[in-house]
């Protein structure tokens, strides 16, 4: 069935919801192996470990991992069975604190032997971002500079959309309003690899 994109844009709220979602709170992923899997978002992502349940509390075992101060951001459950085949899940997204930590982080992967398969800037949303597989095969994303939505509803228009597939571009090419500017120009040296 062909999209209908003016239709779906079109779709809202109605009025009077007696309820508001603030923010996405956390995602839980089925992994493999728990171990393998803490390790990778522990030692190489550098999450931390809130709280674990063993198998008496949730079949497989269950780590609660933070990356700010909530509780969890992210929690693995140990009953995947298969790499993920990303059918239902498509990614998962964390948001970095500055652009220069973007570069570090891509250059960190990298170190660690991580495959890259997207850095640079997609479209709608104009946030730059590092994507990448984990352990278990689920695609993950680090991002900065996420457009902003304000009361009025207006999102940036199609035309400013800035596509780069290098972050060294992205930075290069920013959209309107969007500051791209390193705090440290020589992470620059970092060029496609």
């Amino acid at each position: 069935m062909p999209v209908d994109v003016q239709k779906l844009k079109a779709m809202a709220p109605p009025t009077g919801l007696p309820f508001g979602f603030r923010k996405l709170g956390h995602v839980v992923l089925n992994v493999q192996d728990l171990e393998r899997s803490t390790r990778f978002y522990t030692e190489v992502l550098g999450f931390r470990v809130s709280d674990v349940y063993d198998e008496s509390m949730t079949a497989g075992g269950m780590v609660f991992l933070r990356c700010s101060s909530d509780h969890h951001s992210l929690a693995l459950v140990g009953t995947g069975r298969a790499p993920s085949n990303r059918v239902d899940l498509n990614h998962v997204a964390f948001e970095a604190a500055t652009l220069d930590e973007l570069f570090r982080f891509r250059e960190h992967l990298r170190k660690h032997g991580v495959k890259i398969i997207v850095h640079g800037r997609r479209r709608a949303g104009c946030q730059i971002a590092v994507e990448f597989f984990d352990p278990d095969n689920h695609h993950v994303e680090l991002y900065w500079g996420l457009d902003q939505v304000g009361t009025d509803g207006r999102v940036r228009p199609r035309e400013e959309w800035r596509e780069f597939h290098s972050l060294e571009e992205a930075v290069d090419n920013p959209p309107p309003g969007q500051d791209t500017t390193l705090q440290d120009p020589t992470l620059r040296k970092s060029r496609d690899r």
